[in-house]
């Protein structure tokens, strides 16, 4: 009876997995918000540099819009 017990606690290992790979999907989703919110925050004068920044700025959002949420400005 114990025994059963404890096994109800586990989680089984396909839940583990669903788990880990939400947390990881997560993850990677602040991370993009973060860069985005880094690209947005910069000031240059430099057009070569808010180029490469507008540049940037699009492949976060496209790879945000892959999470289904993006932000457009």
């Amino acid at each position: 009876m114990e025994e059963q017990q404890a096994q109800a606690k586990v989680p089984p290992p396909d839940t583990r997995v669903a788990d880990a790979a939400d947390a990881e999907t997560k993850r990677r989703r602040q991370a993009l918000e973060m860069q985005r919110e880094r690209i947005l925050s910069e000031r240059t004068a430099s057009p070569h540099r808010r180029s490469a920044l507008a540049m940037a700025l699009a492949d976060v959002e496209e790879k945000l819009s892959e999470f289904g949420r993006s932000i457009h400005l």
